[in-house]
């Protein structure tokens, strides 16, 4: 198990499976405190400030509300999400709102970014990862038939790299754990940074 500066247990305020393995994946086990704040967009909030807000807010709330004993415990928030020509795509509400979204993303250039913030003794340090995707032109067939699967539930642009969708995705430049929703090479510097 490879630890990242002694840290071997966080707080992790955040609902996501994915984050937990991801962790697990460098060495440090969560105790999952997810965040209730809004994540509505600002009137003209640009992607990259938006989850960098909801992530330090995130982790904000959760530090706040920490029982005394986590309280010498690392809390980490991400948040992600897809961008296309500035347009904020975030989860979809619905299918329809899915598959509106994945035809946007058909055939698109489109960046991914995931905001990491930590909180450790009264300091928060936010980490911003982007990572320009292209994907393929997708049919409405093929996007009809990912739908019908419900792994575009629960994540923003209404795909998952990590699953079916992946197969769509022709490159990337940047960080592929980072589209997973959370960046391992920038979430580990941040852990390090926090706890000197």
């Amino acid at each position: 198990m490879v630890k990242q500066n002694n840290i071997q247990t966080i707080i992790l305020a955040s609902r996501s499976p994915r984050r937990v393995e991801l962790l697990k994946q460098i060495g440090i086990d969560s105790i999952v405190r997810p965040a209730d704040v809004d994540e509505a967009p600002l009137v003209d909030e640009s992607p990259a400030d938006y989850v960098q807000r909801v992530a330090k807010q995130k982790v904000i709330v959760t530090a706040k509300n920490l029982k005394s004993e986590y309280t010498t415990l690392p809390v980490l928030a991400a948040d992600t999400t897809v961008a296309l020509d500035g347009e904020i795509l975030g989860k979809p509400e619905n299918d329809a709102d899915a598959i509106h979204m994945l035809k946007k993303l058909s055939g698109s250039k489109h960046a991914v970014h995931t905001a990491v913030a930590v909180s450790l003794k009264n300091k928060v340090k936010v980490i911003l990862s982007t990572t320009q995707v292209e994907m393929m032109p997708l049919t409405d067939a093929m996007i009809k038939a990912y739908v019908a699967t419900g792994e575009q539930r629960d994540k923003a642009g209404s795909y998952a790299i990590q699953g079916k969708a992946g197969a769509w995705v022709a490159r990337i430049e940047g960080s592929y754990s980072g589209v997973m929703g959370l960046p391992l090479f920038e979430t580990a510097k941040l852990l390090r940074d926090i706890s000197k």
